[in-house]
C-alpha cells in the first residue's frame, strides 16, 4: 500500500476518536440535565453476591454515598460510539461484531442499572448475578456462532509457535473471552477513573495490534472507544461527577473481548488488560475461601477495595493500577510484534 495511502487511511482512522471525544463532550450535558431531573442516583450495595453484609464496604464509601451521584454515565460513550462508527467508519466487515457485542453488553447492563435505581438501596441493588451472567453467555454464544460460521475463524495464533487450529472450539473459546472479559470490567468498575482509565489502555493496545496487522477497521472501533473514554474519565476522575454503571462496564467489556478475538490475540488479552485478570481473580479467590473454609482472604474484594481497607489513597490505588496496566500493555504489545501476530 503506497505511503500516502497509508498516512491518509491512519489519520482518517485518529479522527474517529477526536469525533467520538468531541460528540461525548456535547452529549454529556444532555445527560446530566437529565440524571439530575430523574434523581439517576447510584444505590449503595449493603450486600454481598453470597449475601453477606458489605461492612468495609460500606465503611470505605459511606461518604461517597452521601453525595448525590448519578449512574449510567457509560450510555454518553456507548451512543457515541455507536454515532461515530456507522456514519464514519466504513469497514462494516470489522466493525459489525464489536459493535454488536457493544450494544448487546450495554442493554444488559442497562436493565441492571434500572433495577438498582428502583431498588430501596438494600441488598444486591440489581440483577442477580445468574441471570446477568445468563444474558450475557447467550449474547456470546450467538455472536461467537456468527465469527465462526460467518466470518469463518476456525484457528487461534499461538505466540511464537503460529496458528492452531481448533475448527467448532473456537465458539467456546470466544464465549469464554467475551464473558470473562466482561464480567472483569464489571468487577473493577469500583473507584473514581479506574475502570476508565484501564479500558482506555486496554483499547489503545488493541487499536495499536490492529493498525500494525493492517485492519484498520477494528482500529478506527478501538480508537473510537478511547476517545468516548477520554471525555468520560474527564468527569470520572476523583472525585467523579458520575458514574459509568453496567451500562458502560458491560458494553466496553463484551467489545473488548471480541476485539481480542478479531485481531486473534487471545492469549495477549490475559496481559494487556491484565489488571481485570487480578481485580476478577481476587474476588474468585475470595468467593471461593469464603465458601470453603468460611474465612476471607482479603479485608474486602475485589483487590482495589482491600487496599484502601489497608490504607491506600482511592488516588493512589487508581493511578498506581494505571500504571501496572500501562507496564503490561506494552508487554503485550511487545509480544505481539515478536510473536507472530503481525504479518
Amino acid at each position: 500500500m503506497p505511503f500516502e495511502q497509508v498516512t491518509s487511511e491512519l489519520i482518517a482512522t485518529s479522527l474517529l476518536s477526536v469525533g467520538a471525544f468531541v460528540l461525548a463532550m456535547l452529549l454529556t450535558p444532555v445527560y446530566t440535565y437529565y440524571a439530575y431531573r430523574w434523581r439517576l442516583w447510584k444505590k449503595q450495595r449493603s450486600t454481598s453476591t453470597s449475601g453477606e453484609a458489605l461492612e468495609v464496604f460500606t465503611k470505605l464509601h459511606a461518604a461517597k454515598f452521601k453525595r448525590s451521584i448519578p449512574t449510567m454515565a457509560g450510555i454518553i460513550g456507548v451512543v457515541s460510539i455507536i454515532v461515530i462508527t456507522l456514519i464514519f467508519n466504513n469497514d462494516r466487515a470489522q466493525t459489525w461484531l464489536p459493535l454488536a457485542a457493544l450494544i448487546g453488553g450495554g442493554v444488559i447492563g442497562l436493565v441492571d442499572d434500572i433495577i438498582n435505581l428502583r431498588s430501596n438501596g438494600h441488598g444486591v441493588a440489581g440483577l442477580r448475578s445468574s441471570i446477568k451472567f445468563l444474558m450475557l453467555l447467550a449474547i456470546a454464544a450467538v455472536l461467537g456462532w456468527f465469527f465462526y460460521d460467518k466470518l469463518n475463524y476456525t484457528a487461534i495464533h499461538v505466540p511464537f509457535v503460529g496458528p492452531w487450529e481448533i475448527g467448532l472450539w473456537i465458539v467456546a473459546l470466544f464465549v469464554l473471552a467475551v464473558v470473562s472479559t466482561g464480567n472483569a470490567v464489571n468487577i473493577t468498575d469500583g473507584l473514581d477513573g479506574l475502570a476508565g482509565g484501564l479500558l482506555m489502555i486496554s483499547f489503545g493496545t488493541f487499536g495499536v495490534i490492529a493498525v500494525l496487522q493492517g485492519n484498520l477497521g477494528i482500529a478506527g472501533f478501538c480508537f473510537t472507544v478511547v476517545g468516548a473514554l477520554l471525555s468520560y474519565l474527564w468527569f470520572n476522575i476523583h472525585p467523579a461527577r458520575f458514574f459509568m454503571g453496567d451500562v458502560g462496564s458491560f458494553a466496553y467489556g463484551t467489545a473488548l473481548g471480541v476485539i481480542a478475538m478479531l485481531t486473534n490475540t487471545i492469549f495477549l488479552l490475559p496481559i494487556i488488560g491484565g489488571i481485570f485478570v487480578i481485580e476478577a481473580g481476587s474476588s474468585l479467590v475470595q468467593l471461593t475461601s469464603k465458601r470453603l473454609f468460611k474465612r476471607k482472604i482479603f479485608r474486602s474484594a475485589p483487590i482495589h477495595h482491600h487496599l484502601e481497607a489497608i490504607g491506600w489513597p482511592e488516588t493512589k490505588v487508581t493511578m498506581r493500577f494505571w500504571v501496572l496496566a500501562s507496564v503490561a500493555a506494552f508487554v503485550g504489545l511487545v509480544i505481539a510484534m515478536a510473536g507472530g501476530h503481525i504479518a
